[in-house]
């Protein structure tokens, strides 16, 4: 297998038609930075085009599933060809993880925040453990959400309450989300129980025909799915550059509420 990027930051296992991609930086609740991002874009990119995988498992190392968008990343200094470079990686991997001809998991311990969450919207299916907390929580730095997560909320949960969940940047458990349709289990026990006997379900299926039907909906929905990412990404260029932004990272870093202006 010639992945094209390598990294310890995403790591890949095989085991018979699955494919588990464990996102590998535990330290920082698995913090999505560039080098994880083009990490996971090269193997969801390699692992499409195996043959002899029908189901790919998302996956985060450790405490949680993804808390979201590195903030170190965000405070460097980066001219707009770096921000637009960070952009274009999540947009691919984002059309890539939604329409790749394979059926496709998230399994989501402990957080999954902001650009975390909409990896996992990404994915046909969301298993979370009871004790979880997803939140699209752009806001509260003064950002709005990106990885299509515009998209995906809207097809979810329609349009109202997509804008009111991200207006408000609340954290929902695992029960809340599942209650409004956002995420599609919720695991009584084991969150690797769960899965094993999701994927023992879907390996004694007929795989090829869900696949099929996942890649006419993807094929359907795709030119709308492009059209929305590419107005995530001139939309959170210009939020970066606002006076609330700025004020949301500082507050970040110094633990306190942050005081926006509307500017």
């Amino acid at each position: 297998m010639a992945i094209d990027f390598v990294t310890d930051t995403v790591n890949l296992q095989m085991d018979g038609r699955v494919a588990t991609v464990e996102m590998n930086r535990p330290e920082s609740l698995n913090a999505l930075n560039f080098e994880m991002l083009k990490g996971l874009l090269a193997v969801m990119k390699e692992v499409s085009h195996m043959d002899e995988v029908d189901i790919v498992v998302l996956k985060g190392n450790g405490r949680a599933f993804s808390s979201g968008g590195d903030i170190k990343t965000m405070l460097l200094e980066a001219n707009e060809s770096d921000f637009s470079s960070v952009m274009d990686c999540i947009n691919e991997l984002v059309v890539t993880l939604y329409s790749m001809p394979k059926l496709t998991i998230s399994a989501v311990t402990g957080a999954a925040a902001g650009l975390g969450f909409s990896l996992a919207l990404a994915t046909d299916y969301i298993l979370a453990e009871k004790s979880s907390k997803l939140a699209m929580n752009f806001i509260g730095i003064g950002l709005i959400p990106d990885g299509g997560s515009h998209f995906f909320l809207q097809q979810r949960i329609g349009e109202d309450k997509a804008k009111q969940l991200i207006w408000e940047g609340k954290v929902l458990s695992a029960d809340e989300a599942m209650q409004i349709g956002l995420i599609h289990e919720v695991a009584e026990d084991e969150l690797s129980t769960a899965v094993e006997s999701k994927l023992s379900k879907w390996l004694n299926s007929p795989t090829e025909a869900m696949i099929k039907t996942k890649k006419i909906l993807a094929d359907k929905n795709r030119p709308l799915l492009l059209k929305v990412l590419e107005l995530e990404k001139l939309g959170q260029h210009k939020m970066r550059q606002t006076e609330d932004h700025q004020e949301g990272i500082q507050a970040f870093i110094e633990k306190r509420n942050p005081v926006f202006k509307g500017k």
